[in-house]
């Protein structure tokens, strides 16, 4: 099974019984995650940044205007850390020291460079596409070269990587435990409802498939 190394960048010190270094693992809470910050610096000041981001391979596609302070960072070859977060459960202990939450979380460390080629900016673009919403690309009007040439996008290579993760029921003192106080899980899910049309839609054009049956989310 591939791992990640271990390294003093991405080593789990803090609970290490919950780290992970597997590929299969941090890739899979990559591809499921819609969102990530980036943080990075730039000059004296820390930035973290929220964006959406895909995965292609071993590498992070991220993307935004030319001009925006964390295309322009990444495309310099400056070092970034992303930070990806799927919250699971609220976790209730009997004591306000154990509570906790049930998570899947990934951080990376690496460098990355512009795309630059048409070609491979569309491929970066449609991946983008299609981990927001699988199927999607193929239904919209795709980029023109006025629209290609303002977007920036840049591709960062997973060097290195670890996953921390927790599950279960909330982990109480001994002496705790015959407490008359509830405990346990609170389940948390991304939730989807109905698709709220553009009001300039035309009653014509119906919801596409793909938007109704995704997977990605429960929906109630």
């Amino acid at each position: 099974m591939a791992k990640f190394p271990i390294t003093k960048r991405n080593e789990i010190k803090r609970l290490p019984k919950r780290a992970k270094y597997e590929k299969s693992t941090i890739y899979a809470i990559i591809d499921e995650a819609l969102y990530c910050h980036v943080g990075f610096v730039e000059g004296d000041q820390p930035y973290v940044i929220p964006t959406m981001h895909a995965r292609m391979g071993d590498n992070i596609i991220l993307h935004g205007s030319k001009a925006s302070r964390l295309i322009r960072h990444v495309q310099a070859g400056n070092e970034i850390c992303i930070a990806i977060t799927l919250l699971d459960g609220l976790v209730l202990a009997r004591s306000a020291f154990h509570h906790s939450m049930n998570y899947r979380s990934v951080v990376i460390f690496g460098r990355g460079h512009a795309v630059e080629k048409d070609e491979e900016k569309r491929a970066a673009l449609e991946a983008l596409m299609e981990h927001m919403m699988p199927g999607r690309w193929q239904d919209i009007r795709k980029p023109n070269p006025m629209e290609l040439n303002a977007t920036g996008v840049v591709s960062i290579p997973i060097e290195n990587a670890s996953a921390k993760i927790r599950t279960g029921p909330p982990i109480d003192d001994e002496q705790d435990e015959a407490l008359p106080i509830w405990a346990g899980v609170l389940p948390m899910y991304h939730v989807t409802s109905s698709p709220q049309p553009d009001p300039k839609l035309g009653s014509a054009v119906p919801i596409p498939e793909y938007i109704l049956q995704t997977k990605r989310w429960i929906q109630l």
